[in-house]
Formats: structure tokens, C-alpha cells, sequence
């Protein structure tokens, strides 16, 4: 059931095409802040209800991060591992041709779970090369090489280290999911002198109390397709939850953490770098037991600030450069109000993110 309030969603749309056996779903959350922004997921369980969700972490996340866009999301009725290339890019064509009214008037897309810049390509192909971001670098994309959520995610970890007077030298971290997201946060956190001793993947979860070398997992996963096959203790990927880290980053699955998970995290720090890893009366419960939780939608905007860099034509130099001021600004106000004030760092994070939206 999507739940309607002052700011959304202003458009639900659900769209068929019979011949190509494509049913997609568009959510506009809110446009106050101007033309709305979220990504392409293709799943076969995507529901309405899940996108409209999503459209509404895209409404916060980009007034978080101060940008001139709204929320919005959109999904793919679609299995991406039981159908040919072809066919997934006849599907991408006919969900973008049943939103051409909107998009990019209204609309712009980008990559999600299972849509990346080949599929962005096909559907600038049909609206324009202002209809999305996460486009290939020969029609203007920003490469998603580059990292840019993962990057965004490491800055809030180390400044929430500060907040919590720990130094990264002395901290071990894990990392749920090794793909766009924590392959790069695993490299900058290493980078900045954590001991990285947990990661997942699909395949399962590696644990290595001596610490995880960065390169060395990147060949292995490269050569043998999973971080298991990396030296140490294999677990079930569920169990990334509950090892023993000082940080806990959520990069992949959403709904990672249930509420009977609560008592098997021992990590002090959890950084959301997936989207929605774990519902709002989970978060009460963590910060409760004086665990902190910094929100998705302030630790993982990177990735919709690089997509306002590229809606702009401009550098990834520019990407980074603000990426870092952003990240670094508003990470900063969450948690000295959180702090200050006693109250959860959501709470403080849509206290700011609703008054942009208005302000607007």
C-alpha cells in the first residue's frame, strides 16, 4: 500500500506493452526542487510499492545533497538472468517509448540493480541524451568506474569515526556486497588505514580476522568470480551482519537487516550504502543500544551528485570535488545535530532534507 502525504507522490504510472511482454512501473515523488531523479531497476519482483519507496529516498537524498532535482524511481517487471541481451534491450526500449510524455520533462533515469550504461544508452537512444544519466562516456557519462557512491560512502565513515573519537588506524571494518558500491569502499577505507576483515558477494561471506588485502581480493574475485576463494573463514552471505567489525557497510541488498538480526550485530558503526538496508524501527532499535547508524540517503549520494555532474556536461574532477564537499557538509550537520540535540541521525538528516524540499 503506497502511503500519500504533503510531499507525494505526485504520479504513479504503470505501464504494459503486450507484444513485448514489458511491464513497468514510474513513481514521481516530488518535483519542488525541480525536474525528478531516480533509476532503472529490473527485477522480477519489483513492486509498486518498493518503487515508490525508493522515489521517496531519491526525494531526501537529493535535497539532502542540495541539488536541483526531485525523487523519483522506476522498475522493470523482468528476470535479467533468464532473458538475452536483445530481448532485456527490446524491454528498455518499450519502457522508455511508454514514458516519453514524461521523460525528460519530468523524468530523468539512470542506472539501478540490473541496468548499467549499456541500457542507459538504449534509452537515450529513444528519448535523448537528456533523458538519463549513467550513459556511456562517448554520449557524456561520468564511467561508473570511478566509484563515486563508494567514494561518497568512505567520507561519511571517517567522518562518523571523528564523532565517535576512533581512530581508522585502529579500526576493522566489513563490507556487504563487493560490486559498484563496496568494491570501492573497501579500496578507500583500506586506503585511509582500516583493516578491512569481512566481505560478501552473492556466492557467500569471507571473514579474516588478520585482515583482507584490497588487491589481492580484487585478482581472486577477478579470476574466480566470488571474494569466498580469498584465504579464511567462509560463512553465508547473511552472516556479513554479524561478524566481528568495529564498521558495518551495507553496499548491495536491500531489507539486509531484519529486526531479528538487531542482536547478532556486533559492529559500533553501521554506514548505509545500499539503499533502504533495513527498515526505520530497526534503526530506533540500533541507536537505542548506542549503535550509530548513518542514513542512506546522507552516506550514499555520491552516485546522484556524479548524475548532477553529468546532467551538466561537467568533469569528473568536478565530480569528485563536489561529491566531497557535499558529502563532507551535510555528514557534518546530520551528526552534530544528531549529537547535539540527542535525537537519531535520521531524524536530524529529514528534519534538514524535508525543510529543503519546502524551502524549494
Amino acid at each position: 500500500m503506497i502511503e500519500y502525504d504533503e510531499f507525494g507522490p505526485e504520479k504513479v504510472l504503470q505501464v504494459y506493452n503486450k507484444k513485448i511482454g514489458m511491464k513497468g512501473i514510474l513513481v514521481i515523488d516530488n518535483t519542488n526542487r525541480g525536474v525528478s531523479k531516480g533509476g532503472i531497476r529490473m527485477t522480477p519482483t519489483v513492486t509498486v510499492e518498493e518503487v515508490a519507496s525508493l522515489a521517496r529516498t531519491m526525494t531526501w537524498k537529493n535535497a539532502m545533497a542540495e541539488l536541483p532535482f526531485g525523487g523519483a524511481k522506476s522498475g522493470i517487471i523482468a528476470d535479467d538472468r533468464k532473458i538475452s541481451q536483445k530481448k532485456k534491450d527490446e524491454i528498455v526500449k518499450a519502457f522508455a517509448e511508454s514514458i516519453k510524455e514524461l521523460c525528460p520533462s519530468k523524468y530523468v533515469a539512470g542506472p539501478d540493480i540490473n541496468t548499467a550504461e549499456h541500457e542507459m544508452e538504449v534509452f537515450a537512444k529513444v528519448l535523448g541524451k537528456k533523458s538519463c544519466t549513467g550513459k556511456p562516456e562517448k554520449l557524456g557519462g561520468i564511467p561508473h568506474e570511478l566509484g563515486s557512491t563508494g567514494y561518497g560512502v568512505s567520507i561519511a565513515t571517517l567522518i562518523a569515526l571523528k564523532y565517535l573519537k576512533r581512530d581508522p588506524y585502529d579500526v576493522t571494518f566489513a563490507v556487504e556486497g563487493f560490486g559498484n558500491v563496496g568494491s570501492f569502499v573497501a579500496k578507500d577505507l583500506t586506503g585511509a588505514g582500516l583493516r578491512l576483515v569481512a566481505i560478501s558477494d552473492s556466492k557467500g561471506c569471507l571473514y579474516n580476522k588478520k585482515g583482507i588485502d584490497y588487491n589481492k581480493l580484487t585478482i581472486i574475485k577477478k579470476k574466480t568470480g566470488s571474494v569466498i576463494n580469498y584465504p579464511g573463514m567462509k560463512k553465508d552471505s547473511h552472516d556479513i551482519i554479524s561478524v566481528n567489525a568495529d564498521v558495518l557497510v551495507t553496499a548491495a541488498v536491500p531489507d539486509l537487516i531484519k529486526m531479528q538480526d538487531v542482536n547478532k550485530v556486533k559492529a559500533k558503526l553501521i554506514i548505509e550504502g545500499s539503499n533502504i538496508p533495513m527498515k526505520n524501527d530497526v534503526e530506533k532499535i540500533f541507536y537505542k543500544k548506542n549503535i550509530l547508524v548513518i542514513p542512506d540517503f546522507v552516506a550514499n549520494a555520491g552516485g546522484v551528485i556524479s548524475s548532477y555532474v553529468e546532467y551538466i556536461n561537467g568533469t569528473r574532477e568536478k565530480m569528485f570535488k563536489l561529491v566531497k564537499e557535499k558529502i563532507t557538509k551535510n555528514t557534518n550537520l546530520v551528526l552534530n545535530n544528531s549529537f547535539k540535540r540527542k535525537i537519531e541521525p535520521r531524524e536530524a538528516a529529514l528534519e534538514i532534507a524535508k525543510s529543503r524540499v519546502k524551502r524549494k
